[in-house]
C-alpha cells in the first residue's frame, strides 16, 4: 500500500540539523545496527559533502509529509553496484509523531519502487537488529526475506546483539 501521505526527495543541507537531532536520540539510534556516536554539525557538513561526491553509488532520500512536507525520515541505497545491480537499504523515521502510522511501510515501498523500476537493481538487502520485531516483520511484509543470522555482530548498550541479514530481489516484489 502506496499512499498520498508521504513523499520522497533528495536530501538536502538544509535538513541536517533534523538529521543531526535524530542521530542524537539514543533510544532511536538503539533501534538500529550501528552504535550510538556523538556527532557535531561540522561532521554532519563533511558527511554530506561526502555524499554529495559518492551520488553515483548512494541515493539518500528525505521522508516528507505530503500536507505539511516536514521532513520525517531518511531512507538510504548506499553501496550501488551497478554491475551486480544491488544496494544496501536503510530507513530511519525519524520523527517520533511519525512512527506508527505506515509511513515507514510506505517508504520503505516507495524507495524499492524506486530501486527496481527507476535505477534497475535487482537486489535490495539490509541487516536488521533479531530484536527488532517491528522491523523485522515490516520488512517480511514488502517482500524481504531473512538470509541466516550473524550471532554477536551488533555491540550496543554494552551487550553484542545477533543481527540477521536480510535482502529482496526484483522477482520477490508483492
Amino acid at each position: 500500500m502506496i499512499n498520498n501521505t508521504i513523499f520522497l526527495r533528495e536530501i538536502e543541507r538544509s535538513d541536517l540539523p533534523t538529521i543531526n537531532a535524530w542521530r542524537a536520540d539514543q533510544a532511536l539510534v538503539g533501534l538500529l545496527g550501528g552504535a550510538f556516536r556523538h556527532v557535531g554539525p561540522e561532521i554532519d557538513g563533511k558527511w554530506f559533502d561526502s555524499y554529495l561526491s559518492s551520488r553515483a553509488n548512494s541515493v539518500r532520500l528525505a521522508v516528507c509529509l505530503t500536507s505539511t512536507r516536514e521532513l520525517v525520515g531518511v531512507t538510504y541505497l548506499l553501496g550501488i553496484d551497478w554491475v551486480n545491480r544491488c544496494a544496501e537499504f536503510s530507513i530511519q523515521i525519524g520523527a517520533e509523531s511519525a512512527r506508527g502510522r505506515g509511513i515507514g511501510e510506505a517508504a520503505t515501498r516507495l524507495t524499492l519502487e524506486h530501486a527496481f523500476s527507476d535505477l534497475n537493481l535487482h537486489r535490495v538487502s539490509l541487516t536488521v537488529l533479531a530484536s527488532n520485531a517491528r522491523a523485522i516483520a515490516l520488512y517480511e511484509k514488502v517482500g524481504f526475506r531473512a538470509e541466516g543470522l550473524m550471532r554477536q555482530a551488533s555491540f550496543k548498550g554494552g551487550h553484542y546483539l545477533d543481527v540477521i541479514p536480510m535482502a529482496m530481489l526484483t522477482t520477490d516484489r508483492s
